[in-house]
């Protein structure tokens, strides 16, 4: 699957899309999108398919429909079976925000969790600059939109001291509803970081690192708000005359690691294979001391020193990992029961990795394997061999020219990703390189090759065929690889700072 310029990937056949200005700009849209209507009157519309995109937090991909068979995920195997797993897909960066930029934009962006509000403030600062995102692309083609959870990078999308103000959204214009019922946790800065029963976190190094309470899954934030996306789904699906986009953000597994008890029993004597390359790299690389994981309680105890602590610590990530797959096996199965989920395209989407232990890291923020892949699963009404999983290559900020092709919409040309529609139709085909930033530089992931350049040019070269993988640097024995490679990476990185014309009114 070849990229192609920007410019060649627009085919509306109804001229070139233009960037969301003001409501001046939606105003002129919708007049044209009326009159377009009201000249193919006679024409039966096309039956548009709904959207279900499930963004997760922190979520590696251990689970058992990507080959790790000692992870209960029923309900995300459920869906793999009936769509397309991507075995290699990475993220832009290895933090939320960046991260659900690339997915909610399909561009390359900033590498801070700040991202989507810097382009919101660019937005009230010059509308003319700034394209619109996945989901108002969506609103504007007439679909209802609506989030709930953590989509953005703060649950509900709101700015402000609690993340609650109404007037500084993170995402103007995208959505009809976006929501967060935080429930006992108060606010959404308090569910973002709540433990069992409304319990807030004031200080990390007052709130314990992992827990597992006794009692349902609206014990833990998670629960509440998946109440709220069902409800959601039931009022979305009682207007069949208009096609939904519906985001829900599953938190956990984020920090801490609190899950009902019923989720980490099945883990609590389990023995978990070895940590592949605990150690701390040589040399110079990314990685960093975990300062996330380290500032909780912890009850003076270190996993990189104690090994019954490390794996006390896994158990925990993967009892929240099996109670995130129970509330997706709520969605599917009101999403079934609700009668849309024959016309609904489902994405499941991690927004990053995370590291238990490898490279010594107990966290993200690191360029290496561990913080950038994450699962991807994709399922659409009547997509060939379901099931099979790829092994190519893909990048997050594909997933928005992918919808709109799934979707029947044009797609954008100011987009910078690729549709993986012909991975959906032939699982054997061909992916791309992926590209991620962060702020000690940036990488680039071939199917062989992970190079990684510090932004003072120093670079990693890491050989994926090898058994050694992302522990010996090679760099300075094959030049010319991280030459080619180099250059790739900068080709791509410049589309970052291209300019979108502005509106054609």
């Amino acid at each position: 699957m070849n990229r192609t310029n920007e410019a060649k990937r627009h085919q509306s056949g109804g001229g070139r899309p233009t960037t969301l200005g003001g409501p001046a700009w939606l105003a002129v849209l919708v007049s044209a999108v009326s009159l377009a209507c009201s000249q193919a009157a006679d024409t039966e519309p096309p039956v548009r398919p709904n959207v279900l995109l499930i963004a997760i937090d922190d979520l590696r991909p251990e689970l058992a429909s990507f080959g790790v068979p000692y992870i209960r995920s029923p309900n995300i195997d459920r869906l793999a079976g009936t769509g397309r797993v991507f075995r290699s897909h990475y993220v832009q960066a290895p933090t939320c925000g960046a991260s659900r930029f690339a997915l909610l934009t399909g561009r390359y962006g900033a590498a801070g969790n700040s991202a989507l509000f810097e382009r919101a403030q660019q937005m009230r600062e010059d509308p003319g600059s700034v394209p619109p995102s996945m989901p108002a692309w969506f609103r504007l083609h007439g679909y209802a939109t609506v989030s709930v959870g953590k989509v953005s990078h703060h649950p509900g999308g709101l700015g402000g001291p609690d993340w609650n103000d109404a007037s500084n959204p993170e995402m103007p214009d995208s959505w009809d509803r976006h929501l967060l019922p935080a429930g006992p946790w108060q606010h959404p800065r308090g569910w973002m970081h709540g433990l069992a029963g409304g319990e807030i976190r004031v200080n990390r190094a007052d709130m314990d690192v992992f827990q597992a309470v006794e009692g349902p899954d609206s014990i833990y934030p998670d629960g509440g708000a998946v109440d709220e996306a069902l409800r959601q789904i039931d009022m979305l699906a009682s207007d069949p005359d208009r096609p939904f986009f519906l985001a829900v953000g599953i938190l956990r597994p984020h920090l801490p690691f609190g899950a009902p008890r019923q989720y980490y029993d099945p883990y609590e004597n389990a023995l978990l294979p070895p940590t592949p390359h605990p150690e701390r790299p040589q040399g110079r690389s990314t990685w960093h001391s975990s300062g996330e994981f380290m500032g909780y309680d912890r009850w003076d105890r270190d996993p990189n020193e104690d090994s019954e602590f490390a794996l006390e610590v896994r158990r925990h990530y993967a009892a929240c990992v099996s109670y995130a797959d129970a509330q997706v096996g709520r969605l599917l199965d009101r999403l079934e029961s609700s009668g849309t989920s024959g016309n609904t395209i489902i994405v499941l989407w991690g927004d990053h990795g995370w590291h238990l232990g490898e490279h010594g890291v107990w966290g993200k923020h690191t360029l290496f394997e561990e913080s950038l892949r994450s699962p991807l699963v994709v399922s659409a009404p009547g997509m060939p061999v379901p099931g099979e999983p790829t092994d190519a290559i893909v990048e997050t900020l594909d997933l928005f020219p992918t919808m709109c092709d799934l979707a029947g919409l044009p797609t954008p040309d100011f987009v910078h990703g690729v549709s993986l529609q012909p991975l959906l139709r032939d699982p054997a085909g061909e992916g791309h390189p992926a590209i991620a930033y962060h702020r000690q530089g940036s990488t680039i992931r071939t199917p062989i090759y992970r190079l990684i350049l510090h932004t003072d040019g120093y670079a990693e070269l890491y050989d994926h065929s090898s058994a050694e993988g992302e522990t010996l640097n090679i760099a300075e024995s094959n030049a010319p690889i991280v030459s080619r490679l180099s250059g790739m990476l900068q080709d791509r990185l410049d589309l970052v700072d291209r300019q979108t014309p502005a509106p054609q009114q």
